[in-house]
């Protein structure tokens, strides 16, 4: 299927990762253990040095043989919390490092080298002809041209109207929407990119495309596997 932006044709059907866990939980393992260690060292000391003729009080020796139970379990549980921390810590970078190499679909900026983009059009109920902008990094239109009143996934091959090739780039797009030769709206187009890092973020993964720019993983409408360049 092709359109009237010279050489764009229909397509056939068919961190890098964020930092790690933080160190506090570490430290605050690291002085437990040095104070339960600090803590046996003195109740031994102490129950070799007192007088057997005049011993430690019970009560008192009791409290410390409490708080001497209570470190011992609070170091368990710390490490017990640590352990846990990594293991989520380590799926968490499982799961980023999963998006690294796909391909997603938005309407972020798009990388452009030559080769082809899909786009992703999505005509407003009721039009009957829709143009396809391309827009360079200044918002400036580079190009436009009828495209087929479809939904249908669209090869955009880089050219201009005139058929000559745009330079590489990072281009957007836009998709005007007309009834009965009126203009009716205008809509972003997605496009699919290739992402290169995947970092943690307050909401979720954020995803750094082949463009540079940065799209939440929960605006993400679509994911593939990278086409062969």
């Amino acid at each position: 299927m092709t359109s009237d932006i010279a050489g764009a044709t229909a397509p056939s059907p068919g961190a890098n990762s964020g930092s790690g866990a933080a160190s506090g939980p570490a430290s605050a393992i690291t002085t437990n253990d040095a104070n339960f260690n600090m803590f046996l060292k003195l109740l031994t000391t102490q129950l070799k040095s007192q007088d057997p003729l005049n011993p430690m009080d019970s009560t008192d020796f009791a409290v410390q043989l409490a708080t001497f139970s209570g470190v011992e379990q609070q170091t368990k549980t710390n490490s017990l919390l640590q352990n846990l921390v990594d293991q989520l810590g380590q799926g968490g970078m499982s799961q980023l490092a999963g998006w690294i190499g796909m391909e997603v679909r938005s309407s972020a900026p798009a990388a452009f080298s030559g080769t082809p983009l899909t786009l992703a059009p999505a005509p407003e109920a009721g039009a009957d002809a829709v143009t396809l902008v391309v827009k360079g990094t200044d918002g400036t239109a580079v190009a436009s041209g009828s495209i087929p009143v479809s939904s249908d996934p669209f090869k955009w091959d880089g050219k201009d109207a005139s058929g000559n090739p745009l330079p590489a780039g990072n281009y957007t797009f836009e998709l005007q929407n007309y009834q009965n030769g009126k203009l009716v709206g205008t809509d972003p187009v997605e496009a699919y990119s290739r992402v290169t890092e995947a970092q943690t973020g307050d909401s979720g993964p954020v995803l750094v495309l082949a463009s540079g720019a940065k799209v939440a993983a929960s605006d993400v409408t679509a994911v593939r596997a990278a086409t062969e360049p």
